[in-house]
């Protein structure tokens, strides 16, 4: 990618990217061709080049990006707003509902297949996902203890932690079988970690 875009530049690369994440949705990363996104996307060759000279995998790595964005993004404004157990029931049930919607395809999980997880870009799109998530949950576990909700002692990266794999999992089996039972069992043990952690105050 040119080291310096335009306003116009910027905002056309990033028509591509959503055009491109569209028809992976659409058609799967396995059967997508750099050819169906230029015709979703009304962009030449050269055109599509130019933003992502290394071709497909730079494209997808980008596209797995705009995926991981979607994950947090779908989760707002609830996640951002963990201060109280109404919003902590509100944020489970946008999770849930998520993932239930989303069923047995994952793009992200699709694209990473394709770029490699192990390469570094794909490596770090995920971290950072992680990351994020993780520091959403632990902003919103110190925000019920200033509101007196939870045990002041609370180990917030811990349960933060335990919290996220537990999520993780719950939709891995989701995706393998279509249930959300655990899914749903993962982040309401989690909550009620939380309360549990209150009855002790």
């Amino acid at each position: 990618m040119p080291d310096v875009l335009t306003a116009k530049g910027r905002a056309t690369r990033a028509r591509i990217i959503e055009g491109a994440a569209e028809v992976l949705r659409d058609l799967g990363v396995a059967f997508a061709t750099l050819d169906d996104i230029r015709s979703r996307t009304r962009t030449s060759k050269s055109q599509l080049f130019h933003y992502f000279p290394n071709g497909k995998d730079e494209l997808l790595l980008a596209v797995a990006q705009f995926e991981a964005d979607r994950v947090l993004e779908d989760q707002q404004p609830h996640l951002g707003r963990l201060d109280s157990w109404e919003s902590w029931r509100r944020w489970r049930d946008v999770v849930v509902e998520r993932y239930e919607r989303q069923g047995d395809h994952c793009p992200l999980g699709s694209l990473f297949l394709q770029v490699g997880r192990s390469t570094p870009g794909a490596r770090a799109i995920v971290g950072e996902l992680m990351r994020q998530w993780q520091q959403h949950l632990a902003e919103g576990m110190r925000a019920l203890q200033s509101n007196g909700l939870t045990s002041p002692s609370l180990d917030v990266e811990r349960t933060s932690a335990a919290l996220l794999a537990g999520i993780q999992g719950g939709v891995t089996i989701l995706m393998a079988t279509g249930d959300s039972t655990h899914l749903k069992a993962a982040l309401d043990n989690g909550i009620d970690h939380l309360r549990t952690a209150t009855a002790q105050l």
